[in-house]
């Protein structure tokens, strides 16, 4: 019998620890796609203490936390952080099965070198160690970036953001990491948000353009496109719920968009056809600048209408949607193909019985010149566990090419998600050495171990920095 979280943890052969030993352990971390906050790392934002670094922002760890009775005052409410921390580290016993369990003994074990399980019992114990820890200066976020190896962040922005963050970091010489700033234009596509208005009077303010339009409202977001470029952006990124497409033509577009302009009821299908235009416009844009443009697909979110209303959107009661997005998908990908206008795309699915959707997609459009150039992203969020991360690989392998893959991101907002990285890559690791002792692949080392690099970082780098 094995010991919790030891050397060979999640590593069930000879050969899946000589992979992860000699190829995974000390490789750096290309962080394509995460939400933390470009404003704390320049910052190098200190902690008072663990609830601050750890509880706050984590809708992953609130969700379990009501699930498993607690208050929502334990939770986003008013209650003191050593409280919530209490909270939590009663929760933490009952999640065995879930990855949050590894995640949070590994994150422990990886940035305060704490060996105990938490339960109410460690709990005080935990708490005084790493808010003791926490005063000092390799606590704060620059550090555990430096301690995780972390060589590239990819954060997520609005399109209106300033990105004087980003700014400011790339222009200060003791910050080794590259962060770059990822185009996220959901306040654009969304045109029945009654939200939409102001985002397009802020859009006016922050580019001086008079939007009138949807001529105009496409030039002042080919403006911001400039701008993100112009401060190290090379990526977007997309919430698509719902994978519809249909072919709209820009006088069609431009109705609708003058409709809502003027506060008019818009139909389903109007919302659709705006966005099956923008989206398609949008795509074109980072093509002429080769980014990449990413989907997250699938997600059905704010379930809760009474608790969004009570502590806002997003905080944690989001669930897997019930999709069908492979027409709409592939109509998509073949419009932006047809004008020569792909860019290189990652699809990422919420919903697990997509895989095969999206790992045979990849196969239908391609570039000369580009392994890869669709990609079948990692196992995300309500996947991103053991199960969900051998099943998106071992899919992709079946269809695709898995020596392609641009491996794990962190989409997470705390500082210590880095041990993630690591939980993946002892995953990939051990598949490739059961296929190896299985007799299933060659026993080759020196071409494994390189395997194992390219998806734990090489891959990702050239596919994002094109070199």
């Amino acid at each position: 019998m094995k010991n919790f979280l030891d050397r060979d943890f999640l590593l069930n052969s000879d050969t899946a620890i000589r992979l992860y030993e000699n190829a995974a352990d000390q490789l750096p971390i290309f962080d394509f796609h995460c939400h933390l906050s470009p404003q704390e790392v320049w910052e190098n934002k200190p902690y008072a203490n663990l609830t601050q670094v750890w509880l706050a922002g984590d809708h992953y760890k609130w969700r379990v936390m009501r699930m498993h009775g607690i208050g929502e005052r334990l939770i986003t409410g008013d209650a003191e952080d050593w409280d919530k921390f209490q909270a939590w580290a009663q929760t933490v016993p009952f999640l065995i099965g879930n990855p949050l369990y590894h995640w949070t003994h590994l994150e422990l074990k990886t940035f305060f070198g704490i060996d105990k399980l938490l339960s109410p019992e460690t709990a005080l114990e935990i708490w005084e160690e790493c808010n003791t820890k926490l005063q000092q200066p390799e606590y704060r976020p620059r550090a555990f970036i430096e301690k995780s190896r972390v060589a590239f962040i990819g954060t997520t922005d609005d399109p209106l953001s300033t990105l004087e963050y980003h700014r400011q970091l790339n222009q200060d010489k003791s910050f080794t990491a590259a962060i770059a700033p990822t185009f996220r234009p959901d306040g654009a596509l969304v045109i029945e948000a009654p939200s939409f208005g102001d985002w397009v009077a802020q859009l006016m303010k922050i580019t001086g353009r008079t939007i009138d339009s949807l001529e105009s409202f496409l030039l002042a977001l080919k403006q911001r496109v400039d701008f993100f470029h112009d401060h190290g952006g090379r990526a977007s990124d997309h919430d698509i719920q719902k994978m519809e497409y249909v072919t709209t033509t820009i006088e069609e577009a431009s109705t609708i968009f003058e409709k809502r302009l003027r506060n008019e009821p818009l139909s389903a299908a109007e919302g659709i056809a705006y966005r099956s235009f923008l989206l398609k416009e949008l795509g074109k844009m980072y093509a002429s600048k080769q980014w990449v443009m990413q989907l997250h697909m699938g997600a059905m979110r704010n379930n809760n209408t009474k608790m969004k209303q009570f502590i806002g959107k997003d905080t944690g009661f989001d669930s897997v949607g019930e999709t069908s997005l492979a027409e709409g998908l592939s109509s998509f990908l073949d419009a932006l193909d047809q004008e020569n206008a792909l860019p290189r795309t990652v699809l990422f699915n919420l919903n697990p019985k997509d895989n095969a959707v999206l790992a045979g997609m990849m196969g239908n459009f391609y570039e000369e010149g580009i392994p890869g150039k669709i990609q079948f992203g990692s196992g995300w969020w309500f996947n991103d566990h053991i199960d969900g991360m051998e099943k998106q690989m071992k899919d992709l392998a079946n269809v695709g090419l898995l020596s392609h893959f641009i491996g794990m991101l962190t989409d997470s907002r705390s500082f210590l998600s880095y041990a993630r990285h690591e939980y993946f890559r002892r995953i990939l690791c051990n598949i490739l050495g059961a296929w190896a002792e299985e007799g299933l692949v060659p026993s080759d080392m020196v071409f494994l171990e390189q395997m194992v690099k390219n998806i734990g970082y090489e891959n990702a780098r050239r596919y994002f920095l094109q070199r």
